[in-house]
């Protein structure tokens, strides 16, 4: 039975999830001792590898049946599956079925590895796929069995681009097999979203389907008791929740959704205006100007926060009646480091946007703008006040969730992503997801060049427009990877001075995103990009490009993370055509001038620092290193006090 369909009915109740689980001495003492052995969980995809040929028994009879017959077949299948499950020998038959139909309406043929793929994430693991494996059919192939089987499926996605891009390009074969398909992005209303969680497979951002559960949460629909839920249904009234439940979630870029962005809590706000608020900004700003730095406060650049000194204290508590009757002194202090954070620290183009008056927030995992998402406790508006934005109003919390708390209720969970090896052991202790490589359909055939570190920015921008004035000429296309929006105008302005054309892909160009991805492998191309052609893009090559070497990635940037540094070298050398990359990055960047002194980057000279590479790799290893493991400690304890905000609700609601 353990392999029985979840969906929502009779046994599982019409909202299927698992119960959040609040925590105990037992079971807290049980996941520390997991976290050692966890690295175990790397598994094998051996033992799968005898799947692929009972999926391969089956093809040839099905290529020699007709669309009707293989329809009938489908049917019966589905049967099947609703009476035994996801049963190995059904799942072979089933899968296919789905593959044959792929070539059939897309006129792709899956490789076995993808066959592999989808075979692990249907086992409730995380299926590592080199990039350019074709995660995207593998995904399709995995949640085309499940849904066949009665299974309501969401397919996560990190944006909205992506769901809607894979939900259109998969409609014909999800419809060739009598499943429907949804979507679900930002611009939806309500009726709208319960119609596409409706369907067999729903495409859905990370964001938008965890604001759905926090509605229906919100809702009181999910305290109402079973009867109640079946007595609508009879009677034919709308559902009061958004979703049918967590029955089975498929996670695309499974360590940047589990991992990376698992760092921001989910918080579904309220208005909640405060007379004199906006005012109180004002006067915070202007006291803010005269603070001095290392005297009255101390940055921390690397985690974005302001610190107070004594003597910074004490001039805030001078300035209180300027900040309204209201403000007492814990609160005015909190106020003036959100005054001197907007100021030193939250910086214009890095940091966010300003677009048609209004302060946008650009995800740094992703590079794009994240819609919807705002600073809470003031320091939005406070950026507001600084930028000259019209002020929107103050927001109080009324549900809030982390992904690390919301996917483990779902039934059954899965998921693929090129760069989750390093992962693995917080991923298993965390999720218990176990990680299953998935063998490579082609040899990588990229070259791979050594790693230079410029002094500043400066230096930088030089070296990179050589780079490119000495490789455009043979007509390879050029694919350049920045940390921001304003690093990627700042180098944009050094090709247009050397006249070098180019397009430039960051959040200001979120609209023609597809567009610039379409000609980035074009002979000849030169392309500038944030983080936004880091992850669920495929840049296909031009005519003639792999004879010329394939495209050449020249890595700008330097993330909190190796494995998102990574994620970049991923676009070029795909599918088993070559291509080369480099990294040259500078030791101005917040990661590195925040843990050296001035007098290493010296070392790197007029000519940059390629040698010894032991150096390189530590000048760049060390602190991601270090910044990882203060993330890990951050999202454990926003875990914790995720739970503990639940327990607490439980208690008082």
């Amino acid at each position: 039975m353990k392999d029985r369909p979840p969906s929502p009915g009779l046994l599982l109740g019409s909202y299927p999830e698992k119960k959040p689980f609040h925590g105990s001495f037992a079971a807290s003492l049980k996941r520390s001792l997991q976290i050692p052995f966890s690295a175990l969980s790397h598994a094998s995809a051996k033992s799968y590898e005898s799947f692929v040929s009972r999926v391969a028994a089956h093809e040839p009879k099905l290529a020699a049946m007709p669309d009707a017959g293989m329809r009938r077949r489908l049917r019966e299948l589905r049967a099947l599956l609703s009476m035994h499950g996801l049963a190995d020998a059904l799942m072979a038959e089933v899968l296919a079925v789905v593959k044959q139909s792929c070539a059939r309406e897309l006129g792709i043929r899956p490789y076995d590895t993808q066959i592999i793929a989808a075979r692990i994430m249907l086992d409730g693991k995380l299926a590592e796929m080199a990039t350019g494996e074709g995660k995207t059919l593998a995904a399709s192939l995995c949640v085309a069995t499940a849904a066949l089987a009665g299974i309501p499926v969401h397919l996560v996605t990190s944006n909205d681009y992506l769901a809607a891009r894979d939900s259109a390009s998969l409609r014909p074969l999800y419809a060739s097999l009598g499943l429907t398909v949804g979507a679900v992005t930002q611009a939806l209303g309500v009726d709208e979203r319960r119609r596409a969680y409706a369907c067999d497979i729903t495409y859905v951002a990370a964001r938008e389907l965890v604001f759905d559960y926090l509605r229906d949460r919100a809702t009181g629909e999910l305290a109402r008791p079973e009867l109640h839920h079946r007595v609508a249904r009879l009677s034919g009234r709308t559902p009061g929740t958004i979703l049918r439940g967590l029955c089975m979630a498929i996670v695309d870029e499974a360590d940047s959704i589990l991992i990376d962005e698992a760092l921001v809590p989910l918080t579904l706000s309220r208005n909640a205006l405060q007379e004199g608020r906006f005012e109180r900004h004002g006067e915070a700003m202007k006291l803010a100007s005269k603070l001095v730095p290392g005297q009255d406060f101390i940055l921390d650049r690397r985690r974005l926060s302001v610190e107070l000194t004594d003597r910074g204290r004490q001039k805030v508590e001078e300035a209180l009646p300027g900040l309204g009757q209201r403000c007492n002194r814990l609160h005015g202090e909190e106020i003036m480091r959100h005054a001197l954070a907007s100021q030193h620290l939250y910086r214009r183009d890095h940091h966010y946007l300003v677009r048609d008056g209004r302060i946008h927030i650009i995800d740094e995992i992703t590079g794009r703008v994240a819609p919807g998402r705002v600073w809470s406790q003031g320091l939005h508006q406070m950026i507001e006040t600084k930028e000259g934005c019209k002020p929107r109003g103050e927001t109080a919390t009324a549900a809030q969730i982390t992904y690390q708390r919301f996917f483990p209720r779902y039934l059954r969970l899965g998921g693929m992503s090129g760069t989750i090896n390093e992962s693995r052991a917080e991923l298993f202790s965390v999720y218990g997801l176990k990680v299953v490589k998935s063998p490579p359909g082609n040899p990588c055939r990229r070259i791979t060049l050594p790693t230079r570190l410029y002094r500043d920015r400066q230096a930088l921008w030089k070296a990179v427009v050589e780079r490119v004035k000495t490789i455009s000429p043979s007509g390879r296309p050029i694919l350049i990877g920045t940390d921001s929006v304003a690093d990627s105008e700042a180098l944009s302005r050094r090709l247009q001075e050397t006249g070098l054309a180019h397009e430039v892909l960051n959040a200001r160009q979120d609209q023609r995103e597809a567009a610039i991805i379409a000609r980035a492998g074009q002979p000849g191309q030169i392309t500038v990009s944030t983080n936004m052609a880091g992850r669920g893009t495929d840049i296909s090559l031009g005519e003639g490009v792999a004879e010329l070497g394939g495209m050449h990635l020249i890595s700008c940037q330097h993330n909190a993370s190796r494995r998102i540094d990574r994620q970049l070298l991923g676009r070029c050398a795909r599918q088993g055509n070559p291509g080369s990359a480099e990294t040259l990055a500078s030791m101005d960047t917040p990661l590195i001038s925040g843990l050296f002194p001035e007098r290493v980057a010296r070392l790197a000279g007029a000519e940059g620092l390629s040698h010894p590479r032991w150096l390189v790799a530590l000048i760049l290893r060390l602190p991601q290193w270090l910044e990882e493991s203060r993330q890990r400690a951050q999202r454990h304890e926003m875990m914790k006090q995720d739970a503990r905000m639940e327990r607490e609700s439980l208690i008082h609601g």
